[in-house]
């Protein structure tokens, strides 16, 4: 099988790397041995010596995953790829590590195929590992070391950019919120699912896309780190008030308030005091509360139960049509309508 696999790869696209040797008592588990770059290095950079160690995660080693090095110029990027701004600097930071110890990570490409005048044309396409390719342009290497995960579906290749960027906290908050959007739209999620791909909480997941409601240049600003998450959250606490919002973000933008006094701000500007009230979360409404649970469960969605006294209101939160959709479907489900969501009107 392994054979199959050279012949598939033809040595003018990749070299293929030895295999890593098999863990016993006493070797290194997670390291690899690789030769120089087969490709001449530009005036300045540092080829790694025969000895330099390839770090590879142990997430990532599979007994049939071997590692290639492959043309730069010939991966292209992930259209799925959820993050958009880079940090230049830590970009050349990155670069200037791997001109000193080479890439201790390998990139997970796949291989695509596309029928050319010329005849069938091999490409590879990114899945995870940006960053890594950025920098090793900047560092000047024409050939870099790849995993070749055979045919990924998008679903995955969405998954495994967003989960790599989201674990390691690499994406900015907006980012991240489209990418839990990208999610929920494309592949029909719910924000309890999206939550348990991330390994995120669904409050984490719900809270980070509210920030999507806010104008299109305060969420700028929080992609640029101008203004934290926190300030974001407290300008959110004022609704949908346009005029109040942008009151708020001038203060904040003039660096007027911290996220504190942003907090106690907006509860000011909106009148809201806080009052004891017989509602959900205090010590004696302990049925209130599981009925909460069991609702935010069925639902996949936050769910607020309000009670005071024998009255009160259910507010359930949802981010996208689809998701609107997908809630009245498990409602009518629930109470024997035989109406599926895809016939529910839902007005733009």
């Amino acid at each position: 099988m392994q054979l199959c696999c050279c012949i598939l790869v033809s040595m003018d696209e990749v070299t293929k790397l030895p295999e890593a040797e098999t863990a016993t008592s006493g070797s290194q588990t997670d390291s690899m041995n690789l030769p120089p770059a087969p490709t001449e290095p530009p005036a300045g950079f540092t080829t790694p010596a025969a000895e330099t160690k390839l770090a590879v995660p142990l997430t990532e080693r599979r007994a049939h995953e071997s590692i290639f090095w492959i043309e730069r110029s010939r991966i292209d990027p992930n259209p799925y790829q959820p993050r958009r701004e880079f940090d230049e600097a830590a970009l050349k930071d990155l670069a200037d590590s791997i001109r000193t110890h080479g890439m201790l990570q390998p990139i997970l490409v796949s291989r695509v195929e596309a029928e050319t005048p010329r005849g069938m044309e091999v490409k590879y396409q990114l899945i995870a590992g940006e960053r890594r390719l950025r920098a090793a342009g900047i560092a000047g290497m024409e050939q870099v070391p790849v995993i070749i995960k055979k045919e990924p579906t998008d679903r995955m290749k969405l998954e495994l950019a967003l989960i790599e960027n989201v674990q390691r906290e690499d994406l900015n908050a907006i980012d991240r919120a489209k990418a839990f959007r990208q999610l929920m739209d494309d592949f029909k999620l719910m924000q309890r699912e999206v939550a348990e791909r991330v390994g995120k909480s669904r409050e984490m997941v719900a809270n980070t896309m509210r920030l999507l409601s806010l104008p299109v240049d305060m969420q700028q600003a929080i992609a640029e780190g101008k203004m934290t998450e926190g300030h974001a959250r407290a300008i959110l606490m004022v609704g949908d008030n346009p005029e109040l919002q942008r009151q708020m973000f001038n203060d904040v933008m003039s660096g007027k308030l911290t996220v504190r006094e942003a907090e106690n701000e907006a509860r000011r500007l909106t009148g809201r005091e806080v009052r004891p009230r017989k509602r959900l979360g205090s010590p004696g409404d302990v049925e209130t509360r599981n009925w909460q649970s069991k609702l935010q469960e069925l639902l996949g969605t936050k769910v607020l139960v309000q009670k005071i006294g024998d009255r009160g209101k259910i507010v359930i939160e949802f981010y996208s049509d689809e998701e609107l959709r997908a809630i009245i479907d498990k409602v009518l489900s629930e109470r024997g309508g035989d109406s599926p969501a895809g016939e529910v009107p839902i007005s733009s």
